[in-house]
């Protein structure tokens, strides 16, 4: 690349057990400093944090809520008879879920990120969602961590969608301690209830932003957001005091069915593309700092 550092000045959200966000530098040199990286040895380390994390305490917390969760979802009946569609349901249910992973980090050097790649392997494997239907995107990805993700058989993006996919079916997006602009773009595109009810979210609590946040500036930067707190629900998991930097404030996010259809119509009749102009610090890598 051709830019200098100073030309790839934008805010992301670090890694942190306190969550709040700090300006991070993305230089060129950031971006490609992992390039002869050992694809075989990082694989290793990676799958050893998993069979770690696996007999930590607090994995069966994270596992139970996560089925619980999964399961209603994959039960969604569609349009059609209700009980041939449940029976599909179950018969298809690893077909039927998908994964979406943004915003992971550099894995590679960060010991934070290797542990919630490790998570959302592990996460996979308790929902028996296969690796290939899990998507995963980070912009700040070098070319070798690029690499090492299709070696463990995952899907790399090729395209920033800075959040904004459309759900078409049951979708669990694993987005830790991404920036509020991710998941406020992510909530406008899925903004009706029918697209709702099929996501699932572990990420950072909506409760908790909006707690760290300034009320007039969540409710006007972040409306999505802030819409979403009433209307989802929430379930805490547990962060073991050694995993504070990792997985603090970590919640399942689901959007109930019921609640949803329950909402008057105006709730989803006015539903404007987010823009950011009065954010000075947005926690997010938009597709035109890359160009």
């Amino acid at each position: 690349m051709a830019n200098t550092a100073e030309e790839w000045q934008v805010a992301r959200r670090r890694k942190r057990a306190n969550t709040r966000s700090k300006p991070l530098q993305v230089t060129s040199a950031s971006l490609s400093c992992n390039e002869a990286l050992d694809i075989s040895k990082t694989i290793n380390r990676i799958r050893d944090t998993v069979s770690e994390l696996r007999r930590d305490d607090f994995w069966p917390d994270w596992k139970g809520q996560l089925l619980v969760t999964s399961e209603a979802l994959s039960n969604l009946p569609e349009k059609g008879d209700i009980e041939e569609q449940l029976e599909t349901a179950r018969a298809d249910r690893c077909q039927q879920l998908q994964c979406v992973c943004y915003g992971l980090g550099p894995f590679s050097s960060c010991v934070s990120a290797r542990c919630q790649l490790a998570m959302l392997l592990l996460l996979l494997e308790a929902v028996q969602i296969p690796p290939k239907e899990c998507c995963i995107y980070d912009p700040i990805f070098s070319s070798s961590e690029k690499d090492v993700l299709r070696e463990l058989g995952l899907t790399v993006l090729a395209q920033n969608e800075e959040g904004k996919r459309l759900v078409t079916r049951p979708t669990l997006f694993y987005l830790m301690h991404c920036g509020k602009a991710l998941y406020n773009n992510l909530l406008w595109k899925n903004w009706s209830a029918e697209s709702l009810s099929l996501m699932v979210l572990i990420g950072n609590s909506f409760s908790g932003m909006r707690e760290r946040t300034i009320e007039r500036e969540f409710n006007r930067d972040y409306s999505y957001i802030s819409k979403s707190v009433n209307m989802s629900e929430e379930r805490q998991l547990p962060c073991p005091p050694h995993l504070i930097d990792v997985f603090s404030d970590t919640a399942v996010i689901s959007f109930p069915s019921d609640r949803l259809n329950g909402l008057p119509q105006s709730t989803w009749a006015e539903s404007p593309e987010p823009h950011y102009k009065n954010c000075p610090s947005l926690e997010i890598i938009l597709k035109d700092a890359q160009s």
